[in-house]
């Protein structure tokens, strides 16, 4: 019973932190499902069948929000369901002793592009209106829908960034956007697990735990996309999945480190993590001070100019 609570705490937070930054969900998910001994095709499976719900929950909210361009939802989402398919497929045939290293890998390097990206850049700005055209949504898609299943994760870590960097759609509606598209990756990977290694490795409560936990964090985490500061968040999570997962794989059959080599590695992560949420917070209040002082700067040349017109006498 406290495993599926915990796994119910674990849907709602990363439910909070994909609907926040448009990412993470499967990669926070998979990471916990890994480190409890989770068969990685097992652990990925879970993942989407409950990302089925909360992808859909998501959806909605974001809808009612009014964060969703839905012409890049289509032109993104259906080359993402062909590439998840593709992926469920590729994990499935591989062996568990091939498969976990491979997805941690994947998944570290996830979590390392999200705390760099997040600490050093925050969100990208760009001249906005200019369409998004299908010869670069469609790789994409299909990109991050191979990712995605193959990892537990990176519908978002890919689309969200590469999406954001093209400075043609507003942030909010980026992160709506991907949310709504992952929909259709979602069906399709679960698909795929389910045609590749049936439905005996896979724990129908733990699906509804984290479907649970994901539905109700949706419509708040839609909400929170425009008021958390996402340089913050995505430093932090970046640094909790490169974490987990660097530890998975030191204690792997791959690596095997001893004891004495798996603190020193946990210290020096945990130390650079602490600094790039100094620094991301450090980011954030300065950008806001810069923000402000451009605010006045704009607003006192229509003051000065009202003020020497004088004041306007009745006839």
């Amino acid at each position: 019973m406290r495993a599926l609570i915990l796994l119910g705490l674990v849907g709602f937070a990363a439910q909070l932190v994909d609907g926040s930054l448009g990412m993470a969900y499967g990669v926070t998910s998979t990471t916990l499902l890994l480190a409890v001994g989770t068969n990685p095709a097992a652990a990925s499976a879970t993942v989407h069948l409950a990302e089925i719900g909360t992808t859909l929950a998501s959806g909605i909210s974001h809808w009612r929000f009014g964060n969703i361009d839905w012409k890049v939802v289509g032109k993104v989402g259906i080359p993402g369901a062909a590439g998840a398919f593709a992926g469920a497929t590729f994990l499935s045939s591989l062996s568990t002793e091939a498969a976990a290293p491979v997805m941690s890998i994947i998944l570290l390097t996830l979590g390392a592009y999200v705390l760099v990206r997040f600490t050093v850049s925050g969100l990208p700005r760009g001249n906005l209106g200019k369409p998004l055209r299908k010869r670069f949504l469609a790789p994409l898609g299909l990109l991050a829908g191979f990712v995605d299943s193959t990892g537990g994760g990176g519908w978002g870590p890919i689309g969200t960034p590469a999406i954001l960097a093209s400075g043609r759609l507003a942030p909010r509606k980026v992160i709506g956007s991907i949310d709504a598209s992952e929909f259709l990756v979602a069906i399709a990977a679960s698909a795929g697990f389910l045609l590749g290694i049936g439905s005996e490795n896979i724990d129908p409560a733990w699906v509804a735990v984290l479907l649970l936990g994901g539905v109700v964090a949706a419509p708040i985490a839609a909400w929170l996309v425009r008021h958390i500061p996402p340089r913050i968040l995505g430093s932090a999570v970046g640094g909790l999945i490169v974490l987990t997962n660097v530890r998975t794989l030191l204690r792997s059959d791959w690596i095997g480190a001893s004891g004495g080599v798996q603190a020193a590695v946990y210290i020096a992560i945990a130390l650079i993590w602490a600094g790039a949420i100094a620094y991301s917070f450090r980011e954030y209040r300065r950008d806001r001070v810069h923000e402000s002082v451009e605010a006045v700067e704009s607003a006192e040349p229509v003051h000065q100019g009202a003020a020497a017109q004088g004041p306007t006498r009745s006839a």
